[in-house]
């Protein structure tokens, strides 16, 4: 009686432990954005062979397009995961690629740069500062302001 009790409560244990195995998840939970596998689709492309009809067949319709000549296409791809035990289920950010594809007039790929995260790190970007139009002064307050230089200017 004692050994058919403890067949009972071995076989109720596996099954409930192969329900919960089942449950688990043998792939990593990863969000992405854009296209997958940017870098084999890219290799697809030759230089100064394929056209735009080429790339929108191998890689879709491009995530940015140039706004004044449309001959400059880039297309991202982005993979996030969740971070292990010492990130306490941060995301962490697996891949971060670009792709530059640049046409010529006739609509044939004429330049290719592929940015992986290493390399746009390193890209240096410009301190210059645009000025902004909408955020200029007025006619009132460029008056002022010089009536005020020119105040202080003469107590010294």
């Amino acid at each position: 009686m004692l050994i058919r009790i403890k067949n009972h409560i071995i076989l109720i244990l596996f099954f409930i432990i192969s329900i919960s195995l089942l449950g688990c998840q043998l792939q990593e939970p990863l969000k992405t954005h854009g296209i997958l596998y940017l870098e084999n689709r890219s290799n697809k492309l030759t230089l100064n062979k394929s056209n735009k009809n080429d790339v929108i067949r191998v890689m879709g319709q491009p995530h940015i397009k140039d706004e004044n000549t449309d001959n400059s296409w880039i297309y991202l791809e982005r993979i996030i995961a969740k971070g292990k035990y010492h990130k306490l289920g941060d995301h962490v950010l697996k891949e971060n690629n670009v792709l530059v594809l640049n046409f010529d007039k006739y609509g044939v790929l004429s330049k290719k740069n592929f940015y992986n995260k290493e390399k746009l790190n390193k890209i240096e970007f410009s301190e210059d500062i645009t000025e902004n139009e909408l955020s200029q002064k007025s006619f009132v307050q460029k008056f002022l302001q010089s009536i005020q230089q020119k105040m202080y200017r003469n107590r010294k």
